[in-house]
């Protein structure tokens, strides 16, 4: 009977070792998705930053014509004479 406890003893320490290693797999294959996760987050960011920041620079020269158009517009406006020949 001795002999048998411990087999039943070895049997449950190689069930527990096992789901010692599958937890261990299991939180190592999380980990490696959160880094994944981070990876893809910190390279989305910059370059949603970049694309931004070159948006904004269309932007601005956008607005830098149109209020070029606007004064040329009020000009020809108030003064018709300057642009008839």
């Amino acid at each position: 009977m001795a002999r048998a406890g411990g087999i039943t003893e070895a049997v449950n320490v190689g069930i527990a070792v096992q789901a010692d290693w599958d937890n261990r797999e299991f939180i190592s294959q999380i980990s490696h998705n959160v880094r994944a996760l981070f990876d893809f987050l910190v390279k989305f960011e910059a370059t949603t930053k970049s694309k931004l920041a070159s948006l904004n620079e269309k932007l601005d020269t956008l607005e830098r014509r149109l209020e070029l158009i606007e004064v040329q517009v009020g000009t020809a406006t108030a003064n018709p004479s300057l642009f008839t020949p």
